[in-house]
């Protein structure tokens, strides 16, 4: 297995194994926003959290997943969801996905500091050659945060899945890869030397 649960922790946040312990607090962070009313995300309601969780957690006993709940360290409170999946252990290759933050947390130094915790354990402790993104051809904010984070785009998946009103999604696709990570590291931190 490539995956072992671990704790990630940053000045602001910690990234922590989920379970379905967290059903209620991820529901709860999940409404500041109703962040499952945006079509084009995968953010759970308060009804399907179970399923959510459930998912995530199959995944991760099959070694394709690692998903973590965001917990903001000074309140204790859990603002997000997160997670390693899609792993190809052969060819070094992950992708993080899943990523919603509730909406206070949004547009705030959140995001980079998560990022850059996943960022460093994927290429310091799993050694991997490249770490893929992927979103909605849709979700502009989404693409636009993925490319601050100073990946590229590596292209378009057209009707890349099926989508429950039976349309399909565009799928973009971004990468960092393992030569580049030096200079984003330094990038992501001065990044969240500016929020101090």
């Amino acid at each position: 297995m490539w995956f072992k649960d671990v704790e990630l922790e940053s000045e602001n946040v910690k990234l922590v194994a989920l379970t379905m312990e967290h059903k209620q607090a991820l529901a709860e962070a999940a409404t500041d926003g109703k962040l499952w009313e945006l079509w084009f995300t995968s953010v759970p309601n308060p009804e399907n959290v179970s399923s959510y969780i459930s998912t995530a957690l199959e995944q991760k006993a099959k070694g394709v997943a690692l998903p973590f709940v965001v917990i903001e360290k000074s309140s204790g409170k859990v603002i997000g969801s997160t997670r390693f999946c899609n792993a190809d252990l052969i060819n070094q290759r992950v992708e993080i996905g899943y990523t919603w933050y509730s909406k206070s947390y949004q547009s705030t130094s959140c995001n980079t500091e998560c990022k850059l915790l996943l960022l460093t354990h994927a290429f310091e402790s799993l050694d991997a050659i490249a770490v893929e993104f992927r979103t909605s051809w849709h979700n502009h904010a989404s693409r636009s945060a993925i490319a601050r984070l100073g990946a590229k785009q590596d292209g378009v998946l057209r009707n890349h899945q099926k989508m429950p009103n039976g349309g399909y999604r565009d799928t973009v696709v971004f990468s960092i890869i393992n030569i580049e990570w030096p200079s984003i590291k330094q990038s992501l931190a001065f990044k969240l030397s500016v929020y101090s």
